[in-house]
Parts: C-alpha cells; sequence; structure tokens
C-alpha cells in the first residue's frame, strides 16, 4: 500500500497525519486549472514600491547578502526593526539582543513553538487560526485549545469569559493574532488589556502574530499587546515585510522579545533554515524607513479595495463580515442557500469563475466553520471588479 512501510507503519510523523495538503495549494491550483479569478491565497497581483524593489537589485549587485547572512539577521535590517518599534509604538528593542529575522512570519511561528513548547503543553489559540498555528503546535508536542471567535454585531468577538475558562494549571502560552486572519476582527484595548492580565495573573508565555499590523481600517487601531503592563517580558511579537510592502515570496519576517525568549526561539531557528533572502534583507530595512505617508497610502489603497469587495459581495447575496484589518472578508453563504463552505468553494470556480477559501479549514470544531467562506481583496481593483460581476451571476 503506498504511504507505508512493511511494518505497516505510515511514513508521515504521526503528530502532522491530520495535515495534508494546504488548502490555499489546492484551490490556487483550482484557479489555475479552470482560469478563476484566485481570491482564495493571500497574495497581491501586483509588486510593492519601486524603490524597495531596486533596494534588493542593488544589494546582489553590491554582493551584500548574497552569502549566508549573520544568524539573527544583517544589522541593517535589525536596526531598521528596532526603529519601526520604537517610532510606531514607543516599544524600545536592543537590535543585538532582542531582534531575530525570520524566513518570514511561518518560521517565526515554527521556531517560537518548537521553542517554547514541552510535549504536553497546551496553548490557548483564537479559533479560526491560521493553519500553521495547529501543524506547529503539533510538531512541537503540544496541544491547541481553540477559543471561538464567533459573529455578533457584523463582527467576529473574543468571548473573554471564554478564554479565561480555557487556561488550566498545563497552558503553557497564548496564541494572540491581530489583526486577525481569517476574521479580519482587530483586538480591542479593553480585549486586550484582559488577555494582558490573564497573561500575568496565570504567569503565561504570550505569541503575538501582528503580520497585519498596518492594515487597520475605519475606528480601529492596532495596539502591540507587548506594550499593556507585564507584557514586555513575556510576549513574543512577530512581524513580516510581505503583508506590509506587498513581497510576500520574499519571506523576510521577525519576532522582537526579551534577550532570553530570543535566545530560545534563535537555538530552534537556527535548525530550520539557518539564515535566508540576504539580500532582501537591506531592501526590507530600507523598507521599514519608508515615511508615515506609504504607510497611509497602503492603508488607503487597501481600504478602497476592501469596500469594493465586500460591496460587490452583498450584492451577489453574502452576508459580509466588513473586516476591520487585514486584506480579507469573510461572508457567511447561508443566504445563498448554502451551508456547505468545502463544497461551495469547490464549485464556485465553474459557478462563477473566482475561487475563495472555506473558513472551516481553520477550525477545530469544523461545524462552527463550516458556513463560512474568505475572499482576498489584496488584488487589482479591476480584477476585484470582474469577480465581483461574476459573483452576481450566484444571486
Amino acid at each position: 500500500m503506498a504511504g507505508m512501510t512493511s511494518s505497516a507503519r505510515p511514513y508521515l510523523n504521526r503528530r502532522l497525519a491530520e495535515f495534508g495538503t494546504t488548502i490555499f495549494a489546492e484551490m490556487s491550483a483550482l484557479a489555475t486549472a479552470t482560469g478563476a479569478i484566485n481570491l482564495g491565497q493571500g497574495f497581491p497581483d501586483t509588486d510593492g514600491p519601486e524603490e524597495i524593489r531596486e533596494a534588493a537589485v542593488r544589494a546582489l549587485r553590491d554582493g551584500r547578502g548574497n552569502q549566508y547572512p549573520p544568524g539573527p539577521g544583517v544589522p541593517e535590517l535589525r536596526h531598521a526593526i528596532a526603529a519601526h518599534q520604537q517610532r510606531r509604538y514607543g516599544l524600545a528593542y536592543d537590535p543585538d539582543t532582542e531582534v531575530l529575522v525570520t524566513a518570514g512570519a511561518t518560521e517565526a511561528i515554527a521556531a517560537t513553538l518548537l521553542a517554547l513548547l514541552e510535549p504536553g503543553d497546551e496553548v490557548v489559540a483564537l479559533e479560526p487560526y491560521y493553519d500553521s498555528y495547529a501543524a506547529s503546535i503539533a510538531m512541537a508536542g503540544g496541544r491547541r485549545v481553540p477559543v471561538t471567535l464567533r459573529p455578533a454585531e457584523g463582527r467576529f468577538r473574543l468571548d473573554l469569559d471564554e478564554l479565561r475558562a480555557a487556561v488550566t494549571d498545563r497552558t503553557r502560552l497564548l496564541l494572540i493574532n491581530t489583526p486577525h486572519n481569517p476574521t479580519g476582527t482587530v483586538l480591542t484595548r479593553e480585549e486586550l488589556a484582559v488577555i494582558a492580565e490573564l497573561a500575568v495573573e496565570r504567569d503565561l508565555l504570550v505569541v503575538t502574530d501582528e503580520v497585519y499590523e498596518h492594515l487597520v481600517f475605519d475606528d480601529a487601531e492596532h495596539l502591540p499587546l507587548a506594550s499593556f503592563p507585564g507584557m514586555r517580558e513575556r510576549t513574543v511579537t512577530i512581524g513580516s515585510a510581505g503583508k506590509t510592502f506587498s513581497f510576500t515570496g520574499w519571506k523576510v519576517g521577525w519576532i522582537t522579545a526579551a534577550p532570553a525568549l530570543v535566545s530560545a526561539v534563535r537555538s530552534a531557528k537556527q535548525f530550520l533554515t539557518y539564515v535566508s533572502a540576504g539580500p532582501f534583507q537591506y531592501a526590507v530595512a530600507e523598507a521599514l524607513a519608508l515615511p508615515d505617508s506609504y504607510f497611509d497610502d497602503f492603508r488607503r489603497d487597501m481600504l478602497a479595495r476592501r469596500d469594493l469587495l465586500a460591496t460587490g459581495l452583498a450584492e451577489a447575496g453574502f452576508e459580509v463580515f466588513r473586516p476591520a484589518g487585514t486584506y480579507f472578508i469573510t461572508t457567511d453563504i447561508r443566504p445563498l442557500g448554502e451551508k456547505d463552505g468545502f463544497a461551495f468553494c469547490r464549485a464556485l470556480p465553474e459557478r462563477a469563475g473566482v475561487v475563495a477559501v472555506p473558513n472551516a479549514v481553520f477550525y477545530d470544531d469544523r461545524e462552527a466553520g463550516a458556513p463560512f467562506v474568505r475572499f482576498a481583496f489584496c488584488k487589482k481593483p479591476e480584477v476585484l471588479q470582474e469577480a465581483t460581476d461574476r459573483l452576481r451571476r450566484l444571486v
């Protein structure tokens, strides 16, 4: 039998047995096969600033980063990350001991969880969650404990009492994502304050995925959890250049944390990629130093795209949860007479020429996520307009 040894033991480690090919690969392949517009996977269809792309070319030509860069990341980028955290949030980090560059946020998540978890440790995570969270917890031998965000009054909300109840004597850390993918929720100051108080009270580590920090809309604001009382020394903050500068293929991410936490994560990270993206690190250092006008224009542009897609989805019959952050919109398909997100998304390319992602893949409780479907709006306005025109065929 394929995939089995003579002793009938599967090739794949049992901790990863539940994880097959990611839904993003499946749906992107479906988009290619059908010629559908791909609003499933979250990557832009245009590159970021030309001056940043040219900075990468300069680094390549000048021989900067073409060989192994330093394990913690090139000094220019580590200093730029520290300066960004200070300028934007008033958080002071030592670029030599409190910043670590990673191969994107995905490696940052994996290295952090591999470093900080022992087999049997519990991780409380907000559900639905990015799929690498579950896989990384499994690889570390931990046990994930989901706290489900549920729709109410037009957004997905965190039940703080449920969060408190999820913490036990076996809980090692809280895994928080804000702005939140896939729901677009941005945790409020009040919610973050309760999370911080709980972490201090129960002496928990906290890992915060903040890769969409520059994509917050309307009245929402991004507040790093590390800035709350008692959190600076127990929080690992994860950031990324891909989402902010539209160079997702460069895979440049980072963590900021207290020295002991950075040292622990570096111990795991060095046996994953060791180092990566040498010339791109120099370019991202320049990107982080762009004036505030870049970040403001980027946010305004994505806000216009959000509203374009949200309006089209509503006109096509979806219930739309207009996101306060990220570049994803979660919808409810039940008003269309549908209830199975997997079946709906697999049929959508043929029905309407558009690809989306079923949110159920981000849930332990697949039934809770069954009617929700995610669309990405990090695409050209004309692409979004064509997609919404096609989706109106569903009405």
